[in-house]
Parts: structure tokens; C-alpha cells; sequence
């Protein structure tokens, strides 16, 4: 136990945000630099190393997190990342973007704020980095075997490493023109800046790991020519096909999907545009969906200027605290303000849009909305509440439906699909195809960026066990598993 005492002499303390007025005007992370280090051995130190960890069962990935904290807490940095890496390929994404259902699971959770397990492992990993004890770990001996993983994202970028570190030649296609699929492109830079994800490749790089930019499989490259150059491949393409909103007007200009929008902010911050096609500069924006992604989408908005930003949420506004529905340690759906809401801008809840209005010059200019409510357990228009709102520019934050079957991949493979639309596979995370695998939201479904990591390792050792007969890589998960977390 780190310190005995912590939970009761030490309050939850957590990273400083920079002031609003300064982060708005720039792309950097929105945390001050250095801030966590001073406090965190204290916050460590409130870790309880309960009898039962539900902080265990709480993380996709299984993370050793009392282990950790007590080596935090003492200072011990290298012994600390090396009980992070244990179980967790890329624990600076994860501190970053993990929404932390491992804080939920907190055993101190239960009436009093949780441990900062967040903040305490991207300080872990930070530190890593800039004393020099993250290093590539190169395979002793290479298996004579090949394999392809299809998407560079947080899974295919897992499974491509433990892979390569198990000996076998790994190549990631990525159809993007940089690699780290929707940590490159769907997540802000105030979020994560990609400097943590430029240093992870070039670790991977001299492991071993090779990278393809600017192929399509399916379309570029076909199932047939993949599966006669590689032994085995990893499927972790996403779950890419976005949900739609189709009332009136939806064809009017100025309405887009979230990945249309926020990818090209990125490409800004990347050098690739002085200003992005689309842009809320001066314009009045509306964000439909009230999860992480409109959140980003609200805070890009803010930065490049926009006039107002408004964002809609079908569903009633959660509570402060747990409903009897959602009882500790479950990952409860409670009201969040993230850094992009602090930010300014109105977010409305129990709303529906009904149609768009537009210009004579065929671009949007009102969004129309009813409020709504449940009635005999489904949402229905409540008569009298409608209403029109100023939207030259709507972005469509909705969630993902399922794996796009329109590139070619799914058939040209031949795969079955489960019941919502996903890739099928076994408990290994084998396709109906031989020698093919999935792992990720291709397999799952939308989800957490932790669970793609852990299908990603997961899947690993599935193919590192079909091209060996045998495996030492380590499966945190099932496909089935849903953990503490809903």
C-alpha cells in the first residue's frame, strides 16, 4: 500500500487546465505543462490497494493500477512505466483520451472521490519518456512468419506491436496518409497533441513494425493479393460507417459529418492547410450528438472562431450523480463538462431536429427543433415546443453504426457479420476466414479507446498462436467481454 493514511489526509487533486482566453487561441494540449508531477506521488498515495481491485475489472486492459500507484508514490519511475507497459502498449494515449471507467470501479469511489488514476498514469508514462526508459524492444529472433493488420488506429497499432515483438514480419496498411487512423485525425490536438503518437511509430519502426500509407485495402490492394503476400492478417479497420440524420434539408450545404470536419483541423495543425475547406469561422454552429466527439467538435469550433456553438442532445441531461441503474462500480452516465465546454457555447438537451432551412444558395441557415420527451418508454415530440435556431455550419456527432462494407473489404474477404452489423469472430478473434482476424471497432462496435487496445493485444495472441501453435503474448480479454463498464 503506498500510504497508508493517503485516502483520508489527502484530497482528489487534478491537472490544471490553461486559462480559456489563452487555450482557444492555439492547437496545444489544454493541460499546463508540468502541473500534474508535483502533486501526483500525493495522489498516488490515496490508492487504497483494496483486497479486490475493481480498478482491475473497471480497465479493458487489466491495468496493474495499485501496482503502479504504490511505485508513484514512491518515485520510482522506471519500475512504475514497467508495470504500466505490462499491460497497456500506449499508456500516453490512454492518460489522455480514457474517459477512466477505472475510476468508477474505484473502491474509494464509493463515498468519496476517486483516486486520479488518469492523471497518475500519464504522469508515469511522461516521465518515462523524458528520462529515456521507453526503448524499442526488439524480437531476439524472427518466426519466418508475415503478417498484415489492416488500420492503424489504437487496435491495429496494438496488435501490430505485440506481433512484431513476438518475431513475426508485421506490415500496417493505413488508407489515411498518416498513420494513427482516428488518434491522428479524429481527436484534437488540444486533446493530444500527435507528437506522442509520431514518437510510439518510430519506437514501433525500429522494433521492426513496417508502415503502408495511402492504401485502401479492397480498393488499392485487394483480399486476394493480401492474403498470397502474408501468412495471417489483423483486421482493424474501425467501425467507419457514420449514422445519418435524414430529415429535410440534410442536402443543403454546410452540413457534415464529424469525421469530414474534424480531420481537416488536424490537417492544419499538420501543415497541410493554411485554412481547412470547412471551417466555424465567423459562422453560427450547431453540433447534433452529445458525446466525446461533439465535445471535440466544440472546441474546434471555438478555436477557429466560431460566432456561437450550440450542441444538441436527443437524450435528457444525466445526472451529477449515480441513478440506482447504474450502482458503483458500473461506468454511470453522469454530466460532463469537458475543457471544450468550459469553453463557452450552450448545450441543450431533450431535442430533436426536424429539418434544416437553407439560403437561396442551397447552404444551411436555421436548424428546426422540437423538444422531447419519454412517454411509455419512447421519446416523443412534445406539441407547441418547436423551435428554429441560427446553423451555417451543423456537424453530425452521432456515433458509428458498423464496419464499411462499401470499400470491398467484407466481401472481397468473404466475412460474416454479426447481428449489429460488426465483423464476427471467435473467442480467439478469428474470422470465418482462415488465417484472417479482427479486432477493434471493426469487431466490436463503436467503443473505448482501452478496448481497442486490448482487442488489439488480444488478437495478437490469437494470430501469434495460429502461426505458431502456441503463444507467450498475454490475453487481457475476450470478444464477449464487456467488463465493469457499460
Amino acid at each position: 500500500m503506498a500510504d497508508p493514511k493517503g485516502f483520508l489526509t489527502t484530497g482528489r487533486e487534478v491537472a490544471k487546465t490553461r486559462p480559456v482566453a489563452e487555450r482557444v487561441r492555439d492547437w496545444n494540449e489544454v493541460y499546463v505543462p508540468g502541473s500534474l508531477l508535483p502533486i501526483i506521488s500525493k495522489q498516488a498515495g490515496r490508492c487504497m490497494d483494496c483486497g479486490i481491485p475493481f480498478c482491475h475489472n473497471g480497465c479493458p486492459l487489466g491495468n496493474l493500477i495499485p501496482e503502479w500507484n504504490d511505485y508513484a508514490y514512491r518515485e520510482d519511475w522506471s519500475a512504475a512505466q514497467e508495470r504500466l507497459h505490462a499491460t497497456n502498449n500506449f499508456p500516453e494515449f490512454t492518460g489522455r483520451l480514457c474517459p477512466a471507467p477505472c475510476e468508477s470501479a474505484c473502491v474509494l469511489g464509493i463515498n468519496q472521490p476517486a483516486v486520479t488514476i488518469k492523471n497518475v498514469e500519464v504522469s508515469i508514462i511522461d516521465k518515462a519518456w523524458d528520462g529515456g526508459d521507453v526503448k524499442p524492444q526488439v524480437p531476439e529472433r524472427l518466426s519466418g512468419k508475415t503478417a498484415a493488420v489492416i488500420g492503424s488506429g489504437p487496435a491495429g497499432l496494438a496488435a501490430a506491436q505485440q506481433l512484431t515483438r513476438a518475431g513475426h514480419t508485421v506490415v500496417v496498411y493505413e488508407r489515411a496518409d498518416r498513420i494513427g487512423g482516428l488518434l491522428r485525425y479524429g481527436i484534437p490536438e488540444f486533446k493530444m497533441e500527435k507528437r506522442h503518437i509520431n514518437r510510439r511509430i518510430e519506437q514501433m519502426r525500429a522494433e521492426g513494425t513496417k508502415f503502408r500509407t495511402g492504401i485502401e485495402i479492397g480498393r488499392d490492394l485487394t483480399a486476394t493479393d493480401l492474403r498470397k503476400r502474408f501468412d495471417a492478417v489483423v483486421i482493424a479497420a474501425g467501425a467507419t460507417t457514420a449514422r445519418d440524420l435524414p430529415v429535410p434539408g440534410r442536402e443543403l450545404g454546410g452540413i457534415h459529418q464529424a469525421m469530414e470536419y474534424l480531420p481537416l483541423a488536424n490537417k492544419v495543425v499538420e501543415g497541410d492547410f493554411v485554412t481547412p475547406p470547412i471551417t466555424a469561422e465567423g459562422k453560427h454552429v450547431v453540433v447534433i450528438g452529445g458525446g466525446d466527439t461533439g465535445a471535440d467538435c466544440v472546441g474546434t469550433a471555438h478555436r477557429q472562431g466560431a460566432a456561437s456553438v450550440t450542441q444538441l442532445e436527443i437524450m435528457p441531461r444525466p445526472g451529477e450523480d449515480r441513478n440506482a441503474g447504474q450502482p458503483w462500480p458500473t461506468f454511470p452516465m453522469l454530466y460532463k463538462v469537458t475543457s471544450a465546454h468550459e469553453e463557452g457555447g450552450e448545450r441543450v438537451y431533450s431535442v430533436s431536429t426536424t429539418h434544416f432551412e437553407g439560403d437561396e444558395d442551397g447552404n444551411v441557415q436555421f436548424l428546426h427543433l422540437v423538444e422531447v420527451e419519454f412517454v411509455a418508454g419512447k421519446l416523443t415530440q412534445k406539441p407547441g415546443t418547436e423551435r428554429k435556431i441560427p446553423a451555417q455550419l451543423v456537424t453530425l456527432a452521432m456515433g458509428f453504426t458498423g464496419t464499411d462494407v462499401e470499400n470491398g473489404l467484407v466481401a472481397q474477404f468473404g466475412l460474416d457479420l454479426d447481428e449489429r452489423g460488426n465483423i464476427a469472430r471467435d473467442a480467439d478473434f478469428a474470422t470465418n476466414v482462415d488465417g484472417v482476424y479482427v479486432a477493434g471497432d471493426a469487431g466490436r462496435g463503436q467503443s473505448l479507446i482501452v478496448w481497442a487496445i486490448a482487442e488489439g493485444r488480444s488478437a495478437a495472441r490469437g494470430v501469434d498462436r495460429y502461426l505458431t501453435g502456441a503463444s507467450s503474448l498475454p490475453a487481457p480479454i475476450r470478444p464477449t467481454d464487456r467488463s465493469l463498464t457499460v
